[in-house]
């Protein structure tokens, strides 16, 4: 087990949303509403996690990416892969009990590490959606990219979840022939992770949100930026866009989530103009995990990797203003902690 992280700073988060009505909370006094998060599953391995992450009874499962593995531009493979995930009992278990929400990586998109380019993206996102059980005729049917906003109102203050699509439209990386990384970063200003229509909405709906909590959900992660795999990092103008747009749009209590990496992390930075540092919490992988991970540097991490298998789970208090950031293996335990206050 990873030592548990203790608090740094005494520093909080806060967060945001608004769309559907939250569900009734089973949680304890210590949280007003729980997000739990992960990413990185086959359904053909041992799904062990699935009742841990119900007995956290949180209010949302947000899927940060790679829900299913399949690789494919053959829809009816995906289809399947996904109707097989449906069928594990765990999941089954947590999904009726549950909301599910969530954005796509690669290989539930259908091409490793694929982008802009994959031809059968638009089929791809279809199923995607039916998956998470979007109505037919709900306006994301018609929308290009998979990226939305979930906002919940509760009697103790608001909590908005941003889900990104960082595969419909972003462009091509540059491949590293220097080094062992696969990966380094795009010529500044070279290159797109989210396109020009999906910037615009992240602008507006980030500057209109009245919530207390922000959360963007990333599936690949936004601070880390030097193991030289899929990241923001290979976008290094688009880093500093999303930076400053967050804090001129003075949302509350931006936090990011993110998966891909098989590992597990706190990351923080300061960000300027911004009065609350920026976290991008890592959570990956559900079945399969880096066992072997030896390290890497990330100069934005707060305490240590976890490379086992793990869930991340977000405990919210509006009238402390404070979160608790868990990670979570089999059995619940706590592999890590990270609370922040404002």
């Amino acid at each position: 087990m990873m030592s548990k992280l203790v608090p740094f700073l005494g520093v909080l988060f806060f967060f945001g949303c608004k769309t559907q009505k939250a569900p009734v909370s089973n949680h304890t006094e210590k949280s007003d509403f729980t997000i739990a998060f992960g990413s990185c599953n086959k359904h053909d391995l041992p799904n062990v996690l699935w009742d841990d992450i119900e007995a956290e009874n949180p209010d949302v499962w947000i899927w940060g990416g790679d829900i299913v593995y399949a690789d494919t531009d053959d829809m009816t493979e995906l289809r399947n892969v996904y109707n097989a995930q449906n069928d594990v009992a765990g999941y089954k278990s947590m999904k009726s009990k549950v909301p599910i929400i969530g954005s796509w990586d690669d290989h539930d998109y259908g091409l490793n590490d694929g982008g802009v380019e994959f031809s059968a993206k638009r089929e791809s996102q279809q199923e995607l959606l039916d998956f998470l059980d979007v109505p037919k005729d709900s306006p994301r049917r018609k929308r290009e990219g998979v990226y939305a906003e979930h906002n919940y109102n509760l009697p103790s203050g608001n909590l908005k979840v941003i889900v990104l699509d960082t595969r419909y439209f972003r462009t091509g990386l540059t491949k590293d022939t220097k080094t062992k990384k696969r990966n380094k970063p795009n010529q500044y200003g070279d290159g797109t992770v989210l396109g020009e229509t999906q910037w615009k909405w992240l602008n507006e709906t980030l500057s209109s949100s009245k919530a207390d909590f922000n959360i963007i959900v990333s599936s690949v992660q936004f601070l880390s930026n030097e193991h030289g795999f899929e990241c923001w990092g290979n976008f290094p103008h688009e880093v500093d866009k999303l930076k400053a747009m967050i804090a001129s749009s003075n949302a509350k209590g931006v936090v990011i989530l993110s998966g891909d990496r098989h590992i597990s992390e706190f990351s923080k930075t300061k960000v300027e103009g911004m009065t609350y540092p920026l976290i991008d919490f890592t959570s990956s992988g559900l079945t399969h995990a880096y066992s072997k991970f030896s390290g890497d540097r990330n100069p934005y991490r707060v305490g240590e990797v976890v490379s086992t298998e793990s869930f991340g789970i977000l405990e919210f208090d509006f009238s402390k203003k404070e979160v608790v950031f868990k990670m979570l293996g089999d059995g619940g335990t706590v592999l890590g902690e990270l609370r922040e206050s404002y």
